[in-house]
């Protein structure tokens, strides 16, 4: 007969070398957190694997061999595998499920392995609508590694509807989808490592919009920052009209209440709402052709007249991404939050 120690330490080798009966991904101990999945499994396990993946991505897309080239090396210029490992060896990363008013919405949260003390925590707004914008793994690695490796804890919605089949509640545009939002603040007191009284927030693009709408109404918020922001949704359709169809998509009752909904989503006609006290950075390109770098002026200015506390950074010639200033963005941002949380 077998020894029976032998076969205990055999099934706890296995158990503890199997990813899925893992629970080193459990990072939120939260009984309404669910779904806790590492970011770096499956495909993006490996910085090859997730290179094959893209690399099949685009032969699927019939490119011919010069532009497929041409797609791997950008590939490689964005990302490139020392970059990868080093954020995998220093950063944790989880994808997972929430409740938000009885639905269950996608979230996701990185912070760094090794920390002394309990890090500031930064509620991440993203951009775009519905599944467009969601916050994949190469969007992770570009806008949120950088950030949470400087000592912060980065937790986002990908607001309701997102990621999910047959979801029955939609991305809202800055409506009910706000409490995708603020629900996290529950959350973050259940984060191993994470400080729950040291909360920034910051959103990009129409998370811009996101994180003043929050802002109104969350009290434990210590500084915030937006990349791109829009905050004047009415007069951001002189700029582009094409967002009138985004906005028909998905704002409840648009057709009837056009006027009243875009201003209820537009920070300048309640500023008078935000906390007083609270530090406010404002990051633009003026080169920006999908959300005008007047929303930023605009607002920088209606701050000054309400004694909010604030910082407008302009990026000359620069696009919607920053993509020629990225490096100093993130620098901006790392500075406010330290200085701020």
């Amino acid at each position: 007969m077998k020894n029976p120690l032998i076969i205990l330490s055999l099934v706890i080798v296995f158990i503890t070398m199997t990813p899925f009966a893992s629970q080193a991904t459990v990072l939120i101990n939260n009984d309404g957190v669910t779904a806790q999945k590492n970011c770096f499994s499956r495909v993006f396990q490996y910085y090859d694997s997730w290179r094959g993946f893209m690399e099949r991505k685009y032969r699927n897309k019939h490119l011919d061999e010069e532009k497929l080239l041409q797609a791997m090396t950008r590939f490689d210029e964005n990302f490139g595998a020392e970059k990868f490992n080093s954020y995998k060896s220093k950063l944790s990363c989880i994808n997972f499920s929430y409740l938000v008013d009885g639905n269950t919405v996608k979230g996701f949260m990185i912070k760094p392995k090794l920390a002394s003390n309990k890090l500031p925590v930064l509620i991440y707004n993203r951009g775009g609508n519905g599944n467009y914008g969601g916050v994949v793994f190469g969007a992770m690695m570009h806008n949120l590694f950088p950030i949470a490796n400087e000592g912060f804890v980065i937790i986002g919605s990908q607001y309701r509807g997102t990621f999910i089949d047959d979801s029955p509640v939609q991305d809202e545009f800055g409506g009910k989808d706000v409490n995708d939002v603020t629900a996290l603040l529950k959350i973050i007191p259940h984060i191993r490592g994470a400080d729950a009284d040291r909360i920034g927030m910051y959103g990009a693009s129409r998370g811009g919009m996101q994180t003043f709408l929050a802002l109104k109404q969350a009290e434990n918020i210590k500084a915030v920052a937006t990349i791109a922001g829009n905050s004047d949704l009415l007069k951001g359709l002189t700029y582009r009209p094409s967002m009138e169809r985004v906005h028909r998509h998905r704002i409840p009752d648009y057709q009837q209440n056009k006027v009243a909904e875009l201003q209820k989503r537009s920070v300048l006609n309640w500023i008078e709402k935000l906390p007083p006290n609270v530090p406010i950075l404002l990051l633009h390109g003026t080169n920006d052709k999908r959300v005008s770098v007047n929303h930023s002026i605009d607002l920088a200015s209606a701050l000054a007249k309400n004694n909010i506390p604030h910082k407008l950074v302009l990026y000359p010639e620069d696009n919607h991404g920053l993509r020629n200033n990225r490096a100093k963005a993130n620098k901006e941002l790392v500075n406010w939050f330290h200085k701020y949380l």
